[in-house]
């Protein structure tokens, strides 16, 4: 059998084998059967188990391979509210799913699939979509497990919201409705019909109903529309150093090595990195990206999970003087791995990729993944390219019930691409059980994440670890 290259794209033997052949009536028939195994309304029962994980020491556990000195900062944000803890704590949760129901069916799982991680971006035809946007946990998992996360991120951001607990109830149904509906309407699509699916963002915004969309700012849509995204970034994140731009520290989010021989050293491992990266990407991305020298990089803190790993922002000049930002981060084995079987990718970064690739509508031109001198494995991305973020803080109940459909929706969509839609729809059926199991689910889960952070907030109390805010 010829050895694959290092950096060649394959599809792993260990990615679910579907019966796509089979006729739809007997695909339906399967699904169907799966209640017996799994009935639906199973899947509404969380009570922690008697030998449950400590979740702080999961969280310890894993932080290990991450920067010593920002593990404060992920903590602190942690810290701050059951929501946040949430957001970094999906370790903790595979643990907790893994002892859930499951039908056994097994897809591209996002592994992280919590409402912050959707959200709109370009296309390489510079369409704006609505799809999911993380996949640093991405791996070949059970199907349930994304829509459980989703749907009990949706009851604690209601919480953390002010709302009724029936308000973030009736969004976490929102969205598994949202997701079955959807589901069924894919299994009835074609082939390519299904593939080629996308969700545009104008389009669900305007289907809204007056104000019950208004979470996304209109302002960088319309920024999104009229001007790239670079020069944006350019003119936000850099000041001119000598005859080129050079990014400008904001510690302790973005910052350089703190002398010039260590930043020297620092961006030299990255351009060597990045040459590796190239072997990634299609000739003609590989082409594309050989107009553009590398002027600067930086390391930056991002998002909550991710805070600790290393990554950061790559300035790239061309030679007319235009701009382009990438970011890489570090990809770590994903939280799914332990109990929903091993990664088929010796390189974690390529995991990712290629998760990313199956599961979004269109991926970043320039998504690809690398190594360092140490062996450390890294992905690559276009830095905000045309990225519209929801505002969660600002939704009432019924802007937060129409992101839960979207969300529900695009969810589906992903799924669906490795996933055979016939079965899922047979097993999800016409009725509400299933959203209805989900949303006892979600309660009750919230509920113990509300416990994990009462513990995480002890234990920085106790000194058994260290938080600290971005301002202190």
């Amino acid at each position: 059998m010829k050895k694959p290259r290092q950096n060649e794209i394959r599809l792993p033997e260990a990615h679910p084998k579907l019966p796509y052949l089979l006729p739809v009536e007997d695909r339906l028939a399967a699904g169907k059967a799966l209640r017996d195994r799994c009935p639906r309304k199973s899947h509404a029962a969380w009570k922690a188990p008697a030998r449950r994980a400590d979740p702080i020491a999961l969280l310890i556990a894993s932080s290990k391979g991450r920067l010593p000195g920002l593990l404060p900062i992920r903590y602190g944000r942690m810290m701050v509210s059951p929501f946040t803890f949430y957001r970094g704590a999906a370790a903790v949760m595979a643990g907790d799913l893994a002892t859930t129901p499951v039908t056994g069916l097994k897809l591209q799982a996002c592994g992280d699939c919590h409402l912050l991680n959707f959200g709109g971006f370009a296309t390489p035809e510079r369409k704006l979509v609505f799809d999911i946007n993380d996949f640093d946990e991405t791996a070949v998992s059970y199907w349930e497990w994304d829509v459980k996360r989703l749907a009990a991120s949706f009851v604690l951001a209601g919480r953390s919201n002010g709302f009724d607990d029936d308000d973030g109830r009736e969004a976490a149904w929102w969205a598994v409705r949202s997701y079955r509906r959807r589901m069924i309407e894919f299994a009835g699509m074609s082939v390519l019909e299904a593939w080629y699916a996308s969700i545009d963002l104008e389009e669900l915004i305007e289907s809204g109903e007056g104000r019950e969309f208004g979470y996304f700012d209109e302002r960088k849509i319309e920024q999104a529309i009229s001007r790239t995204a670079h020069a944006h970034e350019l003119a936000k994140l850099t000041y001119i150093s000598g005859d080129q731009p050079r990014i400008s520290d904001d510690p302790p989010l973005i910052f350089h090595a703190e002398d010039v021989q260590k930043d020297r050293h620092y961006r030299a491992q990255v351009e060597h990195a990045v040459r590796r990266y190239l072997d990634s990407l299609l000739p003609a991305r590989r082409l594309l990206l050989e107009r553009y020298r590398v002027v600067d990089v930086a390391m930056k803190v991002v998002g909550v999970g991710s805070v600790g790993t290393e990554c950061g922002v790559i300035l790239l000049m061309s030679g007319n003087g235009d701009s382009l930002f990438l970011q890489y981060k570090q990809a770590m084995a994903s939280v799914l791995e332990a109990s929903g079987g091993g990664s088929p990718y010796a390189d974690h970064g390529q995991r990712v990729v290629i998760g990313q690739q199956i599961m979004q509508t269109a991926s970043d031109l320039f998504l690809g993944w690398t190594q360092d001198d140490d062996g450390r494995c890294f992905y690559i991305r276009q830095l905000r390219d045309v990225k519209v973020k929801p505002v969660i803080e600002g939704m009432r109940p019924d802007n937060m019930r129409n992101y839960a459909k979207a969300c529900g929706w695009a969810l589906a969509r992903a799924h669906a691409r490795s996933a055979d839609a016939v079965t899922l729809a047979g097993y999800l059926g016409s009725g509400d059980a299933f959203e209805d199991a989900l949303v006892d689910f979600a309660s009750h889960y919230a509920d113990q994440t509300e416990r994990d952070h009462a513990l995480l907030r002890r234990a920085i109390r106790a000194g058994r670890i260290e938080a600290r805010s971005e301002a202190s």
